[in-house]
């Protein structure tokens, strides 16, 4: 006998690659119903509605996702630049390496892109604590320097590891197939590291001259 757990899995694995494919609109009740081999009813009993098997859905992704690839965990005295790469390392990992199901990456940067009300738990849950475990690197690398560049410090090192899954067809035709297979995270966190190191230094160095405000 099916248990209600493996029921809602069902549902989710069956409507998680509609959603991520199609978006919350266009996926319909009746296609996830019958991909899953259900009827209609069971949306409703195990989740509502639509809308928050959407939910649902996003958070399992972040949740597989977190799971699959954690945010680094650092013993005291690990350098500040060390830790800037694990984190870049690890960021890659989870959005420009392809993962199974695929649905769960696609699904989360159609979220990102065309946000729904399930963005706002999803920012928080999943975004934020790898947002803020940056912020604590950066803190480090620039005490000086003002939170608010400190954040779009941030925001730059992020959207070059983004760069890598947004981008990924332009940069195959830009480069070529045999190039771009080279690409792997550990010579993207190499050179991101080392670019944003490069930009950090001389943020402090500046910030050293012009002394406190």
């Amino acid at each position: 006998m099916t248990t209600a757990d493996e029921t809602r899995q069902r549902l989710l694995d069956a409507a998680g690659p509609l959603f991520a494919e199609q978006g919350l609109k266009a996926t319909t009740v009746r296609v996830i119903c019958d991909r899953a081999d259900m009827n209609l009813a069971a949306i409703n009993y195990h989740f509502r509605d639509k809308k928050q098997l959407y939910h649902e859905a996003v958070r399992h992704a972040a949740h597989c996702c977190d799971a699959r690839v954690p945010i680094p965990d650092w013993p005291a005295g690990t350098p500040p630049e060390r830790k800037l790469r694990d984190f870049v390392a690890m960021f890659l990992n989870r959005v420009a390496v392809d993962h199974e199901p695929a649905w769960h990456a696609q699904l989360l940067m159609r979220e990102l892109t065309h946000p729904t009300p399930a963005c706002a738990e999803f920012v928080r849950d999943f975004v934020r604590p790898c947002f803020e475990a940056l912020s604590g690197v950066l803190r480090e690398l620039l005490p000086d320097v003002p939170e608010l560049k400190r954040r779009l410090v941030a925001f730059s090192i992020v959207g070059q590891c983004l760069h890598y899954r947004v981008a990924r067809p332009v940069i195959e035709h830009l480069v070529g197939a045999g190039e771009f297979r080279n690409y792997g995270v550990d010579l993207l966190a190499g050179h991101i590291t080392e670019f944003s190191l490069a930009a950090i230094d001389r943020l402090a160095a500046r910030s050293h001259r012009k002394g406190p405000s």
